[in-house]
């Protein structure tokens, strides 16, 4: 089994609650996650990692062969609530990478320096054979919104990619989102630098503070895309891909 606290496989303990929190604010009973801007979709497997976050508390699934420790910074403790059953899994990225094939596994080893640490996080995504939409996620996501099954919420993942989108990039990528939810509820669920997600609030921290602010955002069918500006909520903040976390209370 491999045990890791590395900043790589961080992000599951800070996706873990956050998916959590807005599954539980829309009362989904089941969800289809949409990971943004990863080619491999590893946070696919979130639902499929054990997660350790000190004083006995854990979440997730303990027999995995990813198990993840997380130092809780703060007064705040992470909620015990568990993730919905995951009904569907996507990757959407320009060049989506398939885990199973000779050829993208190659690519793969070529900008990982250590394979091992990689091993088991590689093999639950061949496991779960999620699927890949290649295109731009500004103009793709109300596709792959179309695709999650009409009992589940679709919640939207964006895990440090959009940091390089132009504010009116941006902007547009709140508004794709917003687009698709024109007649269904869709949760976006960001762990992104300070001010990075235009829909959470920035609590007054400075950009490039080294930190990231978790972010959930719960779009209705209701709202308008006429409206500049749709708001969301700061779950807490992480450290170091998500080794150290402050959920707040």
């Amino acid at each position: 089994m491999i045990k890791r606290s590395a900043d790589h496989a961080g992000r599951y303990a800070v996706l873990y609650p956050a998916i959590a929190e807005a599954s539980r604010r829309c009362d989904a009973e089941y969800i289809g996650l949409i990971d943004v801007g990863r080619p491999l979709g590893l946070n696919l497997n979130v639902d499929r990692v054990g997660i350790s976050y000190g004083d006995d508390q854990h979440l997730g699934d303990a027999s995995s062969p990813v198990q993840v420790d997380c130092s809780v910074v703060g007064g705040g403790r992470v909620p015990r609530t568990p993730l919905p059953e995951v009904d569907a899994r996507m990757i959407l990225d320009r060049s989506p990478l398939d885990a199973r094939d000779p050829g993208d596994r190659d690519r793969i080893r070529q900008v990982i320096e250590d394979w091992s640490v990689f091993e088991a996080e590689i093999g639950l995504a061949e496991s779960s054979s999620p699927e890949r939409i290649s295109g731009d996620p500004v103009t793709t996501l109300s596709e792959a919104v179309a695709r999650v099954p009409d009992r589940a919420l679709p919640v939207v993942l964006t895990t440090w990619s959009l940091s390089r989108f132009t504010p009116e990039r941006l902007r547009r990528f709140v508004y794709a989102v917003g687009e698709a939810s024109a007649v269904r509820r869709v949760a976006w669920v960001s762990v992104e630098g300070v001010g990075v997600a235009p829909t959470v609030p920035t609590l007054g921290d400075r950009p490039a503070s080294g930190h990231s602010i978790i972010g959930v955002t719960v779009f209705e069918p209701s709202m308008t895309l006429l409206r500049s500006e749709f708001a969301g909520d700061a779950l807490g903040r992480c450290w170091s891909r998500g080794k150290l976390l402050s959920w707040f209370a």
